[in-house]
């Protein structure tokens, strides 16, 4: 096999000669021709908050920043409204969507990202059940902003990167209604799909102007079909209704806003899965029947209250209080963990379980400019989180996860100065955590173990060092950075699976928390008519947290991480009606068989995609008309060939696959009109995560959706 523990060159030059390219077809393209050059204007700067707890162009952030915007959300709704799928075509390291309700293998760099939504965290890192990437309709959706690599300055288990979720807030005064339609269909029966949405927005004028925003929405997907007309799986989303409000008050420099967004989400209760198999590449695939259980479903609330001040002592404060409230069932059966002989003769006991979360905390900071010194520009803050998480199995009423009580309190200070063309940062951030459990008892399956309650308290000081040099007016620029990231391990996952007797929480060592480094090196350059940015990066962590899989359970082994990685994206405005993408990722993720072994073994499909080349264009074919075509490559992928974990093969196969994606828009008089066809070639290839997953079987083996027709309406009054 290959050595994967060093990033391979060879993409680096093509790609690096692919960006010369852009830049010398880009300055041909304005200097050349019959017709005299058309240039342009530069894209407005895009401000992001994510990455710095203030407003900052992306331009001055030492890191790899992605913003996409109101249009790429439309665009990408269209084809699909999956919003790991949104994620995959426009953020390099993103691993590919699984298209169900669970998110496992959808991960950042090789590691999981912290989902937030306007700030308020959505994951759930003490029991990480992989269903946290459904929690709002994208038309509450005004920009996401994904910082890649660990974060010291947003904390809350932000080890491998931040998606934040940013919602919308009314822009123009006056009442605006929105309705939106869509209609979808695979030409097949039981493939067809619908959503209506409605949008009521307000702002008032005056001195101190209010605003109003509702949404509510509802969309059903059937059940589908693949690239050869056979039903898809049934682990998918069915329904979807979301509730959304925000209201706003400005008093002067002040503004007082409460957001409250409910999203429910479930899965079919009329379709049962029929076994594929592996060995023939025959995919599970689903008929018409009638569950013993209940449907998968997933129920997502969250609630804040903000406080700003865009002139508080010559800066800029701001105060949320939030709460999020979080629960996911999943699917049942007759699963070996879950036999008990003292409730059923094993073998015959049905059930199912369902993970609850518990969130509430304060998000606070002070960014002041020229604090005491013209450029030098002061971050200041501190951040609460209080978060109660179980599991429990539904049918029978027992607790496979006992109540996890955590809390962590989270001073941060950040010192940014700018000379001219260089911007230098400095930050840390103490990370203080606190965990209780009370004692419990273990599933029969594990013997039912005594495990005797406790607390477990850590501290960390986590720190962040960059720069960023922009070369004059040339366009060019470089950054390097060193980020540290906190986060606790999946402590529902270790703690449910204890089998030795005498344990203690107070105790165990994997309760530890993980401490990320993420090192980066990115070069930028932006024209009048093209753009591109490129990264390497080093990410490691001594004592990371890797899941092994067997009979389809997961147990926690606390083990080295270190991912290696190349990332490219460029844009070149070829026509002023014309504009092409692409962006390339390269990742290399490396692990231990065991604590003290050497990095001898790849990170599984679970944790890292496959190397990935999205490539788009964007025509504007007549007035108020255009097209967009993206064609996603993934690349096939062998791993860990004849490793074991004791006796579990960790051997992985993906044979990659490429999909063409087309989503067209018409601004007319009676309102935008938009048609969108997923997977245009209806392709039939089987899914990264259903394909890879070494510890898949046949139940689980997943093909991709195939040509799938979306057409829609829209229309504000």
């Amino acid at each position: 096999m290959p050595d994967h523990s060093t990033v391979s060159i060879a993409p680096h030059l093509a790609l690096t000669t692919l960006a010369a390219a852009l830049m010398s077809l880009g300055a041909q393209a304005q200097t050349t021709g019959d017709a005299p050059a058309v240039t342009p204007p530069p894209p407005p700067e895009q401000v992001v908050v994510t990455a710095t707890r203030g407003g900052k162009a992306v331009e001055k952030i030492p890191g790899a920043v992605s913003v996409i915007g109101r249009s790429e959300i439309e665009a990408q709704g269209l084809i699909s409204e999956d919003p790991s799928a949104l994620l995959a075509v426009q953020v390099p390291g993103y691993a590919p969507s699984r298209q169900k309700l669970s998110n496992f293998g959808e991960g950042l760099r090789g590691r999981n990202a912290l989902l937030l939504l306007d700030g308020i965290p959505q994951t759930n890192p003490l029991r990480l059940g992989g269903r946290e990437g459904y929690f709002a309709d994208p038309m509450i959706v005004q920009r996401i902003e994904v910082v890649s690599g660990a974060s010291a300055v947003q904390g809350m288990g932000a080890t491998g990167g931040i998606v934040n979720t940013i919602t919308r807030t009314p822009q123009t005064p006056g009442t605006h209604q929105t309705v939106e339609l869509k209609y979808s269909t695979q030409g097949h029966s039981n493939s067809q799909g619908w959503k209506a949405g409605y949008m009521l927005e307000h702002l008032s004028e005056g001195e101190n102007p209010y605003d109003v925003l509702l949404y509510l929405g509802k969309r059903e997907q059937d059940i589908g079909v693949d690239g050869d007309g056979r039903y898809l799986a049934t682990e998918s989303l069915h329904q979807a209704r979301d509730a959304y409000l925000k209201l706003g008050q400005q008093v002067g420099t002040q503004r007082f806003q409460l957001m409250l967004n409910q999203f429910h989400a479930d899965g079919f209760d009329d379709w049962v899965d029929v076994d594929g198999d592996r060995d023939t590449g025959l995919p599970t695939s689903a008929q018409h029947g009638t569950l013993d259980w209940q449907a998968p479903r997933n129920q997502v609330r969250s609630t804040s209250l903000e406080w700003s001040d865009s002139d508080l002592a010559g800066g800029v404060a701001s105060v949320q209080l939030f709460k999020q409230t979080f629960s996911a069932r999943y699917t049942g059966g007759v699963i070996t963990t879950f036999q008990d002989a003292s409730l059923a003769p094993t073998g015959t006991l049905v059930d199912q379980s369902q993970i609850d979360a518990d969130k509430w905390g304060l998000r606070s900071s002070w960014v002041r400019p020229d604090f005491g010194l013209h450029g030098l520009e002061f971050t200041g803050g501190v951040d609460l989180l209080h978060d109660t998480s179980s599991q429990k199995l539904t049918m029978t009423g027992r607790t496979w996860v006992p109540p996890l009580k955590y809390r962590s309190l989270a001073p941060f200070t950040q010192l940014e100065y700018t000379w001219n063309d260089l911007t230098l940062r400095a930050g840390l951030r103490h990370e203080n955590s606190h965990l209780d459990v009370d004692s419990y008892t273990t599933l029969a399956f594990y013997g039912n173990r005594a495990v005797q309650g406790g607390t477990r308290d850590s501290a960390k000081l986590v720190k962040s060092l960059g720069g960023v040099w922009r070369f004059g007016d040339s366009g060019w620029s470089s950054f390097v950075s060193y980020n540290e990231g906190f986060g606790m391990p999946d402590v529902g996952l270790i703690l449910r699976a204890i089998k030795t007797a005498g344990q203690s929480v107070d105790s165990l060592v994997d309760l530890q928390p993980i401490v990320t480094n993420n090192r980066e090196l990115g070069l930028a350059w932006r024209g009048a008519g093209a753009s591109f940015s490129a990264s390497v990066y080093d990410s490691r962590s001594s004592l990371g947290s890797q899941i092994v899989v067997s009979n389809g359970i997961g147990t926690v082994q606390r083990v080295p991480i270190q991912v290696k990685g190349f990332e490219f994206s460029g844009q070149w405005r070829v026509l002023p009606t014309l504009k092409l993408d692409a962006s390339y990722a390269l990742t290399r993720g490396r692990t231990a068989a065991a604590a003290g072994q050497p990095l001898d073994l790849d990170l599984g499909a679970r944790s890292q995609g496959p190397d990935k080349l999205v490539m788009a264009g964007q025509w504007d074919f007549a007035p108020e008309m255009s097209g967009r075509l993206t064609l996603s490559h993934f690349r096939p992928r062998t791993a860990n060939e004849d490793k074991l974990s004791g006796t579990t093969r960790l051997a992985e196969h993906f044979s990659g696959y490429t999909v063409l994606d087309l989503a067209t828009t018409w601004r007319s008089s009676w309102g935008d009109l938009g048609l969108g066809v997923e997977n245009l070639l209806d392709r039939q290839y089987f899914t990264y995560y259903g394909q890879a997953n070494y510890s898949g079987g046949n139940d689980d083996y997943y093909a991709g959706r195939g040509r799938t027709f979306t057409v829609s309406w829209k229309r504000q009054f």
